[in-house]
C-alpha cells in the first residue's frame, strides 16, 4: 500500500539515487546511471597428462566495464568538460565516484564505489528545433576497481 515503510518483501525502487565524485558537491542530480558491472575473465587450461579430452575453467582477472551517467544541462554547469579537459599525455586526476541507491528516507541502502575513475567520453545533447525535451549530456567513466556495499 502507498505510504508504507520499505521492508524485505519488496525489491528496492531504482529511481532514488545520488552520485558523488571528488570535490564535486554531494548529490548531483543524474537522470540515469548504467554499466555497473564486473566480471571474472575465464582461464581455460589443460595439462598434458589429463585423461579427459577437454579443458578446465578457472576464474582469472576481474574486468570492469565503463559506467555511463546522464544528467540535465544547466546554465554555467561545465563539470563534465572541466574534468575531461584535464587529460593530457596519459595523465588525468583520477577520482573516487560513489553511487548510492537511497531508500524513501534518503538513507543509502546499496553503494557502488568506483576507484581510480576518470572520464573517457563526453556526449553533448542532441539539438532539435521541434523537440519538447530537456537537454541531457552524457559522461562515460572508466575505473579500475568497484566496491559494492549494502547498508543496514
Amino acid at each position: 500500500m502507498a505510504g508504507e515503510a520499505q521492508d524485505n518483501v519488496w525489491p528496492l525502487p531504482k529511481f532514488h539515487f545520488e552520485v558523488d565524485w571528488g570535490s564535486v558537491a554531494s548529490g548531483l542530480g543524474f537522470q540515469e546511471v548504467s554499466g555497473l558491472d564486473v566480471e571474472a575473465q575465464v582461464i581455460e587450461y589443460r595439462h598434458g597428462n589429463n585423461p579427459v579430452f577437454s579443458t578446465i575453467k578457472m576464474p582469472g582477472l576481474l574486468k570492469t566495464g565503463n559506467v555511463t551517467m546522464k544528467k540535465g544541462v544547466f546554465v554555467a554547469d561545465n563539470q563534465f568538460y572541466d574534468w575531461f579537459s584535464q587529460i593530457s599525455m596519459n595523465t588525468i586526476e583520477r577520482q573516487e565516484v560513489v553511487i548510492k541507491l537511497l531508500d524513501e528516507s534518503g538513507a543509502p541502502t546499496m553503494v557502488w564505489t568506483l576507484k581510480n575513475a576518470f572520464p573517457v567520453k563526453i556526449t553533448g545533447t542532441d539539438l532539435k528545433s521541434d523537440a519538447n525535451e530537456a537537454a541531457i549530456e552524457t559522461i562515460e567513466i572508466a575505473y579500475e576497481e568497484i566496491e559494492i556495499t549494502m547498508e543496514a
